[in-house]
């Protein structure tokens, strides 16, 4: 193990202007920081403002075109030759973990040993123990022989990044190496999430460097010592994250002041859009609810409460047992919904897991905003691609995705320019409701405004909006009500001025469910 006693006032890292350039254009430019041994240092800034360049300088990916990097006082090589940079101490977990989910937690974990070994037999036995000891180390409980594709989310981020340190410790001797962790943390619920930052912290007290990569000020302010905001390839702040309040975090990222205040709304007093009688399924008992034109709102409760239920119910992507659904004047069985049923009613939904349900990552921008146009705005039995990426420009234009091309490819854009285009395909369509699921998840804090503006337009136009999300600063920010979930059931109900992040957050705890998982955490703490 490494020392316990590093000492973190020392620079373990030393990132001296570093810079890269691609097409003349300046990505990175003249970037210099430090990282302590021991520190667990945020990296944030929006969409394009070069930390994903910075990173792939540091692990290899891009050369850079000038500058130093100091590891553990020694000087690395750069550019770092590809795929090599964990020989210098260096291991990165990025959002896509990087983990074989058809094989077993011990193969993942022991990958590079088990390859590399002289001996052709694999002695299972003794390398599931090794596993074992590894993970209790960290005060995991993770079964070695259980495939990673059953895993839970969290634990397949605990596994990548107890491999990551692995991988330092065989390599980085005494200079503590460095943890790049890039965005590990938003498909993870808050208890996944403090789980995990249990285990980087004890990563950091072992005198290795933690450079945390997040679009989530909160987590940062939470997780880090120190941060580093870039924007437009430069350094636009070095703030101490106990010291430092989130507007100024925002004030770097943007580059402007963003009102964090939300915005006066007068009553809205519309017809009622949609309303659900008994609506039940294997996660709900009888639901009724009902939403006006023109309101926002929320969703919300603990993990497995089952708000998030709800809008895949009404859309039909998830069928429900029994229950009434009216639209307007159109009354169906909720038991019968499908997504076309919906779709052609005036429903859309915008789901959390934007990768696998909400885009195709392999297709353009344009052909992605085609899709609900086919037999609209664009013919259903013959269309050209011109017309397809003409369509395309002016959405692209309105919900300023970001590059502005519709040939780019859907898998190329960050996750907020992603969320713009899913908007964007289906706000097109002048919907009636709109469901919506975690709407800014995975997106920067400058796209995040931009969604809610989107998102309170298009109510301001007469839809009816229904938000599940467990993040309470948004509801408070979108909404003009939010109901509490517990046990399936409504517990609370705000709205108006009672619609804060104080108020829902208190609601959330205050719930039947919320008291059961406060007594839960007591009974881990005092019997582990």
């Amino acid at each position: 193990m490494l020392p316990m006693a590093t000492d973190q006032s020392v620079a373990n890292l030393i990132i001296v202007g570093l810079t890269k350039s691609f097409g003349g254009a300046k990505v990175v430019d003249d970037v210099t920081l430090t990282v302590n041994y021991g520190e667990i240092h945020g990296l944030l800034g929006h969409n394009g403002s070069g930390k994903s360049t910075l990173i792939k300088m540091l692990s290899g990916v891009y050369a850079p075109d000038g500058g130093r990097v100091v590891l553990g006082g020694r000087e690395l090589p750069l550019p770092l030759p590809p795929g090599e940079f964990n020989r210098y101490g260096i291991a990165v977990v990025h959002q896509a973990l990087g983990l074989v989910p058809s094989l077993s937690v011990t193969e993942n974990l022991l990958a590079r040993r088990l390859v590399r070994t002289a001996n052709p037999m694999i002695r299972w036995r003794q390398a599931h123990r090794e596993a074992r000891r590894t993970f209790a180390d960290y005060g995991l409980a993770i079964d070695p022989e259980m495939p990673v594709a059953s895993l839970a989310p969290v634990e397949r981020a605990l596994v990548a990044i107890v491999r990551a340190f692995r991988e330092i410790e065989e390599t980085s001797g005494q200079n503590g190496g460095l943890l790049i962790l890039d965005e590990p943390t938003p498909f993870l619920s808050r208890d996944d999430v403090d789980h995990l930052f249990s285990l980087v912290r004890t990563l950091a007290q072992r005198g290795t460097s933690v450079i945390f990569v997040s679009h989530d000020v909160d987590e940062v302010k939470e997780l880090t010592d120190r941060a580093t905001v870039l924007r437009n390839g430069r350094i636009a702040a070095s703030l101490t994250t106990t010291q430092a309040a989130k507007s100024e975090f925002i004030a770097a990222i943007v580059g402007r002041d963003l009102a964090m205040e939300r915005p006066a709304r007068a009553s809205r007093g519309g017809a009622e859009a949609l309303s659900v009688k008994g609506m039940t399924s294997e996660w709900l008992p009888p639901l009724d609810l009902a939403v006006e034109a023109g309101e926002v709102l929320g969703l919300t409760g603990l993990i497995g409460s089952g708000y998030d239920r709800v809008p895949y119910h009404l859309f039909g992507a998830v069928p429900a047992k029994a229950g009434d659904l009216r639209l307007g004047d159109v009354a169906m069985s909720l038991a019968a919904m499908t997504p076309d049923r919906a779709i052609r009613h005036g429903m859309v939904l915008v789901p959390a897991d934007r990768p696998r349900a909400a885009i195709v990552e392999g297709l353009t921008v344009a052909e992605n905003l085609a899709v609900p146009a086919f037999g609209r705005s664009l013919p259903g039995w013959f269309v050209t691609a011109r017309r397809i990426v003409r369509h395309a420009a002016d959405l692209v234009e309105d919900f300023d995705v970001r590059p502005p091309d519709p040939d780019r490819l859907m898998r190329d854009l960050s996750g907020g320019n992603q969320q713009k285009v899913v908007l964007a395909k289906w706000l097109q369509t002048a919907p009636r409701v709109i469901l919506l699921d975690e709407p800014t998840q995975g997106v920067d804090v400058g796209a995040r405004h931009q969604v809610y503006g989107f998102i309170r337009a298009a109510a301001e136009r007469g839809a009816a909006v229904i938000c599940a999300s467990s993040d309470h600063e948004q509801l408070e920010m979108i909404c003009d009500r939010v109901l509490v979930f517990s046990h399936g059931r409504i517990a609370a109900s705000l709205s108006g001025r009672e619609v804060t992040k104080a108020a829902i957050t208190e609601r959330c705890l205050d719930s039947p469910g919320g008291m059961l998982a406060s007594e839960l955490v007591l009974l881990k703490e005092n019997f582990p």
